[in-house]
């Protein structure tokens, strides 16, 4: 029987570094071939490899703070806890993805975030870590990347006002 891992193993295996939208990632993938600027959506300020991979991990409280980026993301859930994803579509709904490895409690092992929403993910549960991956396509690049700013986020959405709240960095 493989025995208990724990957050600090996984970011000391993978020699995880600190994410600016909270926890701990480690890039394992980014293709060696781009795609010319020219022949990306309208959005994108340079080339962009294929697609892009990473490990990314949320401890206990942590959480990944709403965001969001010019790409469609797949997310792959490893190990820990379940994660919830919670997205928030231009139309104003929002999607709670579940990321885990129960289904008969809703978990999935794979979602997509679509390219242009907004979202921020955290474990399910406390004193429990999630270890997830993410693979973007057109690749991630941080010149693509934008925090939420909080009271602009609610004045769009404030059906969402609480998770916005809770999910987003002062």
């Amino acid at each position: 029987m493989m025995e208990k891992r724990t957050a600090q193993y996984f970011v000391d295996q993978y020699g995880m570094q600190a994410h600016p939208e909270g926890g701990w990632y480690k890039e394992t993938y980014r293709a060696d071939d781009a795609i010319q600027q020219a022949n990306l959506p309208a959005g994108f300020k340079g080339d962009r490899s294929f697609s892009t991979a990473i490990y990314f991990l949320l401890e206990d409280e942590q959480f990944s703070a709403f965001h969001r980026i010019q790409s469609d993301e797949l997310w792959h859930f490893y190990y820990g806890g379940a994660l919830n994803v919670y997205v928030i579509h231009d139309s104003g709904l929002m999607d709670i993805i579940r990321l885990g490895n129960n289904p008969d409690r809703g978990e999935v092992f794979q979602a997509v975030v679509k390219a242009g929403c907004w979202f921020a993910s955290k474990p399910a549960k406390a004193d429990t870590f999630s270890l997830v991956g993410c693979t973007v396509a057109p690749g991630f690049d941080f010149a693509d990347f934008e925090m939420a700013e909080r009271d602009a986020l609610i004045r769009q959405y404030p059906q969402h006002k609480e998770v916005i709240s809770l999910l987003t960095r002062e």
